[in-house]
């Protein structure tokens, strides 16, 4: 795999190798998995198996679940509970591995920045959350049998705190003792057709600020010693990849006769050549934008609204994942 690309997602990670490999449909050291519900919604389920998977996709050994939803369910509402239903049943698959009892502790962190919509995904999702820790050793009589001790924290960004993330959130480990973080975090993805459509959750632990290329120290069993399972949404996408696929819908219109201003035969046969180069063209757009332009990260125009709703679908997921015998119904009640 071109390591120049960016792939914060793993099945975007191996759809890229299958791109360039020689045999497009074998990806040694993976195994893959895929359903839909109701046409709507798709999980592809990529596990990563061994030390050649690691090599080929360039991601750790692990579990690793993406959810694609449909790009306009915002507004509705059975897709929007089905959503979070599949959120919380994929999740609770990773979760059930190291949650066992009633009293051990998650810590949840949105990652992020609160005031950069974009980046504000963790914190949202926090704001979103059942947290129950202080309920539990307060006031235990009040809570229904099945709910866990949850507590969360957004620790913001270096830039605004001066601590490193992985600082802060190693104190908190250290004080509180949690069996399970759940780290929240933005994505940055290859493909403009996933940009808030699409979580992936990993048992793998994340990297905060790698989404827009300022990767800080990760967040994961070896610098916390605690499992870290990650959930994040690409909500961005860089101008290069905007460009690389702007140019592949040019090839497909022209190829089906639909572009009426690639007429021209040698324009059709350099953007049929251009699409072929798969990430090559990604690193050839890049050294023409980055010059003149600098790096662009995007964002759709409707980001507010969008995150909004797309917080509260990770949000109740997790609500539901971790709480047994919790509903959408029952979640107000601790919010």
């Amino acid at each position: 795999m071109a390591e120049q690309v960016r792939c914060d997602l793993a099945l975007e990670a191996k759809e890229l190798y299958s791109e360039t490999a020689e045999k497009a449909d074998e990806v040694g050291g993976i195994s893959v998995d895929e359903y839909s519900i109701e046409n709507i919604i798709k999980v592809t389920r990529v596990k990563i198996l061994n030390e050649e998977g690691e090599e080929n996709l360039g991601k750790p050994k692990g579990d690793y679940i993406t959810i694609e939803m449909p790009s306009r369910f915002y507004g509705e509402q059975k897709i929007y509970e089905k959503m979070c239903q599949v959120c919380a049943e994929e999740l609770k698959s990773l979760t059930d591995k190291f949650i066992t009892k009633d009293d051990d502790v998650i810590l949840v962190v949105g990652l992020g920045n609160q005031n950069i919509t974009a980046d504000a995904l963790g914190p949202k999702v926090i704001s979103s959350l059942m947290i129950t820790r202080h309920l539990k050793e307060y006031v235990p009589d009040e809570i229904q049998n099945g709910v866990r001790s949850i507590c969360g924290i957004v620790p913001g960004v270096l830039g605004l705190t001066g601590i490193e993330t992985g600082e802060i959130i190693r104190g908190l480990v250290d004080r509180i003792k949690p069996k399970l973080v759940i780290a929240i975090d933005a994505l940055c993805s290859r493909k403009m057709e996933r940009v808030n459509t699409t979580i992936q959750i990993s048992d793998t632990g994340i990297t905060p600020g790698e989404g827009v290329g300022n990767k800080r120290k990760g967040l994961n069993i070896d610098t916390l010693g605690t499992p870290v399972i990650a959930i994040g949404v690409p909500t961005v996408v860089d101008a290069a990849t905007i460009a690389g696929d702007t140019l592949d819908m040019l090839v497909n219109a022209a190829s089906q006769g639909k572009a009426g201003v690639l007429k021209d035969l040698p324009t059709r046969q350099t953007l049929k050549l251009i699409g072929e180069m798969a990430d090559e063209k990604y690193e050839l757009i890049k050294e023409v934008i980055k010059p003149k332009f600098g790096s662009f990260i995007v964002a759709p125009k409707d980001v507010d609204t969008i995150i909004d709703d797309i917080s509260s679908v990770v949000a109740n997921g997790i609500n539901i994942a971790v709480n047994d015998g919790i509903t959408l119904k029952d979640v107000d009640r601790y919010r």
